[in-house]
């Protein structure tokens, strides 16, 4: 590929989850840095398979700017392709002021606001589980070590991209699932770890590609498939970084005010887990008793909890308080990162000025209960199509009135453009086409 330029992407990652955008040759990259790239509103309003949804805000008028963030910059060499170059940017107005409808712009205001009114800050991580086709491998036990040595050299070379990526990559480990693979990477400020989130599907999905491979981080990949769910961990701290969630002395384990902002976070879950896991595909993989999110609760030692306080280590002289956290479940990789973090956060800071009182603390299957004691628990299920889904957003005023009117209509037109491409699907064909998308 001598002849070949490098090329940089500067990118957004849409409602849809999607990255989208446009490329410069590297050496014009001083002059595109400074003045961006064009962009258009109507491209917010494009639904996974591609086409424009009709019900949105946005016509054929209007012009944005992708305006690139020079510390969100990621360039990998894989072996035979030319460089993996791009930039997340931001989607601005001509004269630079952020859009409203910018995904990313929407988590930096939560994010100050958070800062603003409560002294906190968020620190996140997204944990990514995903499957791999075309390899061809023999089978192999679910965590096994053989399962991870027959992706050799795929784990280490992930590992190996992400770490030169400045992704931090912690753990790399074969799933429960056929041929599925997590990646963990470390908690970082909560703009960066969302960045991140794009970052590890974009470089996960180049590997492979580069192996004659495919990944697929899709919710559901056949009827019968593990799901592939991306749990969001997060934890506050005081604007100093000092630790902020973590209390031993109350009911698990949290401090007052993470108790209450996880209060909001239960609150709105319906709503949350609609954001978050939001394709026709994603409430396949949502349901009881897969140890993946399907009720309102926080848990402790329960992966069937959509909100789960997380374990610590408790041996002796061991200080839990920078690593205790809470886990989104609900999540999936069909969602926004950026759109999903800024919405816990609008949900969490909710129950901070409100006062919430803590949420009840599950510590087991909440679909082993009776009816009845959920209800007195005040335990229902997550929406279970997305058509509930949607419905569950338009009746939550908080996290509507969190998005911008115009940044809302395009979410639901496209949601509903979505719901309306896929109907005739069946489930095998749903998944399919899905394993393909993403």
């Amino acid at each position: 590929m001598s002849d070949a330029m490098e090329l940089a992407s500067f990118v957004t990652t849409d409602l849809c989850a999607i990255t989208r955008g446009r490329a410069v040759a590297a050496q014009d990259l001083d002059k595109a840095l400074a003045r961006g790239l064009g962009w258009v509103p109507a491209n917010l309003a494009l639904t996974p398979q591609g086409e424009i949804a009709e019900d949105t805000p946005f016509g054929s008028s209007g012009d944005l700017r992708l305006a690139p963030d020079p510390e969100a910059r990621i360039r990998v060499e894989i072996g035979g392709r030319t460089p993996l170059h791009f930039y997340h940017s931001d989607i601005t107005a001509l004269d630079g002021t952020p859009w409203d409808c910018c995904v990313r712009s929407l988590l930096k205001s939560a994010l100050a606001d958070l800062e603003e009114e409560f002294g906190l800050r968020l620190t996140a991580a997204f944990e990514h589980e995903f499957q791999i086709f075309g390899a061809g491998w023999i089978a192999a036990a679910p965590f096994s070590l053989a399962a991870a040595r027959r992706a050799d050299a795929f784990g280490p070379r992930l590992v190996g991209l992400l770490e030169a990526a400045g992704c931090a990559p912690e753990t790399f480990l074969p799933e429960y699932g056929t041929d599925q693979y997590e990646i963990v990477c470390a908690p970082a400020p909560a703009l960066a770890a969302a960045d991140r989130a794009v970052s590890v599907r974009e470089i996960t999905r180049e590997l492979a590609a580069s192996l004659g491979w495919r990944a697929s981080f899709a919710p559901k990949t056949a009827p019968e498939a593990i799901g592939n769910g991306v749990h969001i961990h997060f934890s506050l701290t005081e604007s100093d970084g000092t630790p902020a969630t973590y209390d031993p002395d109350r009911p698990g384990r949290m401090s007052e005010r993470a108790a209450r902002f996880a209060a909001g976070i239960v609150a709105h879950m319906p709503a949350l887990a609609a954001f978050a896991a939001p394709s026709a595909v994603s409430s396949l993989r949502l349901q009881p008793h897969h140890w993946a999110a399907s009720w309102t609760t926080l848990g402790e030692h329960d992966r069937e909890a959509t909100l789960r306080i997380c374990p610590t280590s408790q041996k002796p002289g061991y200080d839990p308080s920078r690593a205790f956290n809470l886990e989104f479940r609900a999540a999936d990789a069909t969602a926004s990162p950026h759109l999903a973090l800024a919405l816990l956060v609008r949900a969490g800071m909710e129950g901070l000025r409100r006062g919430f009182e803590p949420a009840p603390i599950t510590r087991g299957d909440p679909g082993a209960m009776s009816p009845a004691a959920r209800a007195a628990a005040g335990i229902a299920r997550l929406p279970a199509t997305p058509a509930e889904g949607l419905a569950a957003i338009v009746s939550d005023p908080v996290l509507c009135a969190a998005l911008a009117p115009d940044l809302l209509a395009c979410y639901l037109g496209l949601r509903r453009k979505e719901q309306a491409l896929t109907a005739d699907l069946d489930e095998a064909a749903l998944c399919a086409r899905y394993a393909e998308i993403y």
